[in-house]
């Protein structure tokens, strides 16, 4: 061990926001601009840490600062670590990429002073003249490796040039894990032995476009359970809630709480047994029976537990909120009908609230082979009105009128002419947030959920 002065280094962030585009993963680009380093080059958003600032702080206060988006600690994943000297004098640096690929609002230019570009460009098909330590990063991440060193010389170019002298060494990581292992996180693993014994195998069955991640857990003994890391704690308190205190009374219909670890955001629950009826081809009497299922178990839910009186409604500024980030994308007389609809939400006598699931679609459903109908994901149960958990259930109504009434069949009643209209103003909001967060998540399948209700709305409400 040396016993002269420690070496210190400054910290970068970098920013790797990804999406999914028509030539494959596409990346966050920006032009820097004015009197800066590299002026006229692309680089990633990124930046130094402040004072008393961890990195996720930096790269989340970085992007809101020069792209305008906003991003959860939950959905910052660390990507490469790049040991960069720069050519023309200086300490060498360390920078620290991370991937994130769940974010809210429009990635636009918020330092014109610094930037004079932004845009998405394919991770195979970057743009030049680029800054070559952040190629450096790039290439590391494109090639999966988790680190590299880029230690350029006294007269080498700051900008990546592809005839030139790349300085970029890539570093390997640990060998993968072998066939049939886990792949889980080492806390992650230990929370899960804890709770049901050895893991033989785990794997990742994540939907690809949900901020929590879930793993199908396979025992040693054989037996089978879900392993759920929630995005952040409001959805890991709700769920953990609506297991603990709702859904016993909804038995073997729904899963069963095995484990909960609050600081991790996990739970443990058990295997529901059945088929997804997302994106499946049903006939049409089966898919009634479906409907009459789901509105029995959502009766039950309704009543697992007492009502409550509602507050007053936040509503009004959410829709504002949500106009904001869904105008470019709204059709003719779509802003009109959505505040039409919020002025007539505001006179309505206040609901009751019940419990709820609070995502009650198709792709939160199982059936199983006898025809039953199985519920699972409550990370967003709340207690809320009634009408709430048939809104996005109600896509499926839509030129479907025996599907609507083989639901309320089931639910045991129908809705009385004030739910009908607090379902439609429940209806149109959703649609709004929906479209907002499809156009900045890059989800056109809930976008265009949300544009079939405002045009179902528009047909409605003329009539």
């Amino acid at each position: 061990m040396s016993g002269g002065p420690r070496h210190t280094v400054p910290v970068d962030v970098h920013l790797v926001l990804r999406r999914d585009g028509g030539r494959g993963p596409e990346v966050l680009l920006s032009r820097r601009a004015g009197p800066v380093y590299a002026t006229g080059l692309w680089h990633l958003p990124s930046g130094h840490l402040d004072p008393d600032e961890d990195m996720v702080e930096a790269v989340i206060r970085e992007a809101r600062e020069e792209t305008g988006v906003l991003i959860t600690a939950p959905d910052v994943t660390a990507a490469v670590t790049v040991h960069h000297r720069p050519p023309r004098g200086g300490s060498s640096r360390i920078g620290v990429f991370f991937e994130v690929r769940r974010w809210t609002g429009l990635p636009r230019v918020r330092e014109p002073d610094r930037c004079d570009g932004m845009g998405w460009y394919p991770l195979g098909a970057l743009p030049e003249p680029m800054v070559a330590y952040c190629r450096a990063g790039l290439d590391a991440y494109r090639a999966g490796l988790p680190a590299a060193v880029h230690f350029q010389q006294p007269g080498d170019l700051i900008e990546y040039a592809a005839d030139g002298i790349d300085r970029t060494r890539l570093l390997p990581g640990p060998p993968p894990p072998p066939p049939g292992g886990t792949d889980l996180p080492h806390p992650l693993h230990v929370f899960a032995e804890r709770a049901v014994g050895r893991i033989a195998q785990a794997v990742d069955v994540s939907w690809a476009r949900a901020g929590s991640r879930v793993w199908r857990l396979t025992g040693s003994g054989g037996g089978t359970w879900y392993l759920k890391r929630h995005r952040g704690p409001r959805f890991h308190d709700r769920e953990v809630a609506a297991y603990r205190t709702w859904t016993s009374g909804l038995g073997h219909r729904v899963p069963r709480l095995v484990a909960a670890d609050p600081a991790a955001r996990a739970v443990v629950i058990t295997a529901l047994v059945g088929r997804s009826p997302h994106g499946m081809v049903l006939d049409p009497a089966a898919e009634v029976r479906v409907q009459q299922g789901l509105g029995r178990l959502t009766s039950a839910l309704h009543r697992c537990a007492p009502e409550r009186p509602a507050g007053p409604s936040p509503a009004a500024d959410a829709v504002k909120h949500h106009l904001e980030e869904a105008r470019p994308y709204l059709a003719a007389g779509d802003e009109e009908l959505v505040l039409a609809l919020a002025r007539v939400y505001e006179d309505l006598p206040r609901p009751v609230l019940v419990p709820t699931h609070g995502d009650l679609q198709y792709r939160n459903v199982l059936l199983t082979d006898d025809g039953g109908v199985r519920l699972f994901d409550f990370e967003r149960s709340e207690y809320a009105s009634a009408t709430r958990d048939m809104v996005r259930l109600g896509d499926t109504w839509t030129g479907r009128p025996d599907l609507r009434a083989g639901f309320l069949d089931g639910y045991g009643r129908a809705l009385t002419p004030v739910e009908e209209l607090r379902l439609d103003c429940e209806s149109a909001f959703d649609a709004v947030s929906g479209i907002a967060y499809g156009a900045g998540q890059d989800d056109p399948e809930v976008a265009e959920r949300g544009h079939r209700t405002l045009f179902r709305l528009h047909v409605a409400h003329r009539a």
